[in-house]
C-alpha cells in the first residue's frame, strides 16, 4: 500500500506558526520522517518552530527546486511506493503553487498515490481577498518578463484582460520598485492596482488605488516579498 503525500503549507515569513497553520498541520508533521524541500535549511527551521516532537536529524530530507530536473524528481516517488508518507514544504507558503513541487504531485496522481493538500497561507489568495477586485474571474501568470520590450508587452497584456478577470503577478522583492514605477507608466490612469506586501507578517501592507492615486504616493516595497493586482 502506498503511502500519504501531504502538502504542507510554511509561513510566508517570519511570525507564528499558530496564527496561520491549524493544530492539525503540527499532528501531521509528527507522523512524517520523509520531506520533499525546497531548502533543507529552511524546512528545518520551520519544523523546529512548529513545535516537531520528533528529531529534526532522525527525518530525511531531499531537495526539490528549480534546479531539480524532471528525471530528477520521479525518483523522490521511492519512500511513498515503498508505504512511507512523504511531506512537501515549500519555502514560504503553499506548495505547488508557484512552486517546483507540483512537478512531484503530478507523477503522485500518475501512480495513484494519495495526495492531502493542508490548510495553510496562500499569499495569492489572500492578496486576491484583500484587494476588493473581482473573485469570481482571476489568473495568476507568476513572474514577469525583465527585458523592458517584453515586460511592456506583457503588462499591456495584463491590463486588458484585467477588464474581464483579475490580473495577479509577482516580483523578486528587489524588483520590486522597477515594477511598481513600469505599471505606473504604462497602465491608463484609472486602471486600479492593488499593491499587497509581507501578508501575515506586522509589516503587512495592502492598499488598492487607482493607477494616477499611486503616482501622488508610492510606497518603498523594496526587499519585501509582494503580490500586484490589476483590475480595469
Amino acid at each position: 500500500m502506498h503511502g500519504t503525500l501531504y502538502l504542507i503549507p510554511s509561513t510566508l515569513g517570519d511570525c507564528c506558526t499558530a496564527d496561520v497553520l491549524p493544530q492539525r498541520t503540527a499532528e501531521i508533521v509528527n507522523r512524517i520522517a520523509h520531506y520533499v524541500v525546497e531548502n533543507t535549511r529552511s524546512a528545518r527551521r520551520f519544523l523546529s518552530k512548529l513545535g516537531i516532537q520528533q528529531s529534526i536529524d532522525s527525518l530525511s530530507f531531499t531537495e526539490l527546486n528549480e534546479h531539480t530536473s524532471l528525471a530528477e524528481v520521479a525518483p523522490l516517488l521511492a519512500p511513498l511506493l515503498d508505504g512511507n508518507d512523504v511531506g512537501i514544504i515549500s519555502e514560504a507558503g503553499v506548495p505547488s503553487v508557484a512552486d517546483p513541487g507540483a512537478a512531484l504531485v503530478r507523477l503522485a496522481h500518475e501512480k495513484n498515490i494519495r495526495v492531502v493538500p493542508l490548510v495553510g497561507p496562500s499569499s495569492i489568495l489572500l492578496a486576491l481577498m484583500a484587494s476588493g477586485f473581482n473573485g469570481q474571474a482571476f489568473a495568476f501568470s507568476g513572474y514577469l518578463p525583465v527585458k523592458p520590450d517584453e515586460r511592456t508587452h506583457a503588462i499591456k497584456n495584463l491590463e486588458k484582460r484585467s477588464a474581464h478577470e483579475t490580473q495577479i503577478f509577482m516580483e523578486t522583492p528587489y524588483r520590486n520598485n522597477k515594477l511598481i514605477a513600469d505599471l505606473l507608466s504604462i497602465c491608463a490612469p484609472q486602471t486600479k492596482l492593488c499593491l499587497a506586501a509581507d501578508i501575515t507578517l506586522e509589516t503587512e501592507f495592502i492598499s488598492t488605488k487607482t493607477i494616477s492615486e499611486w503616482k501622488k504616493k508610492t510606497p518603498d516595497l523594496n526587499k519585501r516579498p509582494c503580490i500586484f493586482l490589476l483590475q480595469q
